[in-house]
Parts: structure tokens; sequence; C-alpha cells
């Protein structure tokens, strides 16, 4: 089994598992691998080292210039060379990893405690507020002008662009 760190083009880290190399060189190809927090098709693979436990750890040195430190869990600070910290792809920021697990997990939240009304979101959303279906949370899709006519009845909307799948496990 591979891990290997992938990017999207928004600057979003994760990680996918492979059978091998060929794997993830074929499902590449056939447009198979998505980012889980923007669904953006633009993946590419990150550089980075194999970890190998050959034996003894030695204790960590000083950083010397030109490198930066993070925590490991349970292991120190690492040292990772200037030019090897993730940088963005063009075309969006880097999100921290810690910051996209608190997004994904409350983005499931909100799945798991509302409703999906798809397409009737707007009609379910007009009988809840005027009190003629139970008062509840929803979720569906609406387009710009259905949203902003709901608005101007008054009724609160939050658009949260969903990628597919998140609903589901992710693997």
């Amino acid at each position: 089994m591979k891990v290997f760190n992938l990017q999207c083009d928004q600057g979003h880290g994760f990680e996918g598992w492979f059978g091998s190399e060929d794997d993830f060189q074929g499902q590449t190809e056939r447009g198979l691998l998505s980012c889980p927090l923007c669904a953006s098709g633009r993946v590419v693979r990150l550089p980075s080292a194999p970890r190998l436990n050959l034996g003894a750890v030695a204790p960590p040195s000083a950083p010397t210039a030109g490198t930066k430190t993070s925590p490991s869990a349970g292991a120190g600070p690492v040292s990772v060379p200037e030019a090897a910290a993730r940088e963005p792809l063009p075309g969006g920021p880097v999100l921290p990893e810690a910051l996209q697990a608190q997004f994904v997990q409350a983005v499931r939240q909100l799945i798991s405690q509302s409703d999906d009304v798809g397409t009737r979101f707007a009609e379910e959303a007009r009988r809840i507020h005027y009190g003629e279906a139970e008062r509840r949370a929803i979720r569906g899709q609406a387009d710009a002008q259905e949203r902003e006519a709901l608005r101007e009845e008054g009724i609160e909307v939050l658009t949260l662009p969903v990628p597919p799948g998140f609903d589901g496990p992710l693997q």
C-alpha cells in the first residue's frame, strides 16, 4: 500500500492510498482523483520522504538556517528544508491541515443533523418559515435567483458548496 501526499489546485492537502505507483498513475490519467474538500480534479502528488525505522533514533539537532521546524506527534521537532515547505499551487492558498480537518468535521456534522430536501429547498424553506411545516434544519439545492427571493422574504439562507460524496464515508 502506498500513501501519497496530494494537493489540489486550491491548495488543499490530503492523503491518497494506492495499491501501487501504477495504480496512482492510472487513476490520475483516468481523472478519478479529486479533492475531498472542493472536488477539484486538478490534483498533484507532493514530494515526500519515506520513513524507515532502521534502529535507534538520534536526538534531534538544532535547526540550521534555511529550515523550518514543525511538531510531529510525539517525536519532537522535525526539520524541513525551506524548498520542501508546502507551497500552494497557482490559484489558491494553503489551508493548515488542522483547519481542513475542522472544516470537514463541521460539514459532516451539518449534513448529519439536517434533512436533505434536494431541489425542493426553496419550497420547503418557505413552508417552514410560514409555519406550514415542522421547524427543522434542511439542506438542498437552490439557484441564485431562488436564494435571493428567499432572502427578500426574510428567510435566512447559507450557501455552502459541498463536494460530492460528503454525505458518505471518506476513504
